[in-house]
């Protein structure tokens, strides 16, 4: 089976559609692409977003996958912190009389 390129814009149409919120399911079936393929653009274009340059490496990937992991759990560690020190610092805020 010959190999098919897809172009760079077809690719971020795709990502920008299961971004939206249209299941990969569905994404797939409506493209004609396959589904390893999908998650292949998904996790690439998670990679750039955070300003990591893909690989096809699998150890600089799940170097890359790792550091993402972190991120994550870094940034809802983060959020928590805010919403506990948005939250303390109103309650020893006194209604006024």
């Amino acid at each position: 089976m010959p190999k098919i390129t897809y172009t760079d814009e077809f690719k971020r149409d795709a990502v920008a559609l299961v971004e939206s919120g249209i299941p990969q399911k569905q994404v797939v079936k409506d493209l004609g692409v396959a589904k390893t393929t999908l998650q292949a653009w998904l996790r690439d274009a998670r990679f750039k977003s955070h300003g990591m340059t893909p690989t096809t490496d699998p150890e600089a990937r799940k170097d890359m996958s790792q550091a993402l992991r972190r991120i994550r759990e870094l940034e809802m560690e983060n959020e928590v912190l805010r919403r506990a020190a948005a939250y303390l610092s109103q309650a020893h805020i006194t209604p006024p009389k």
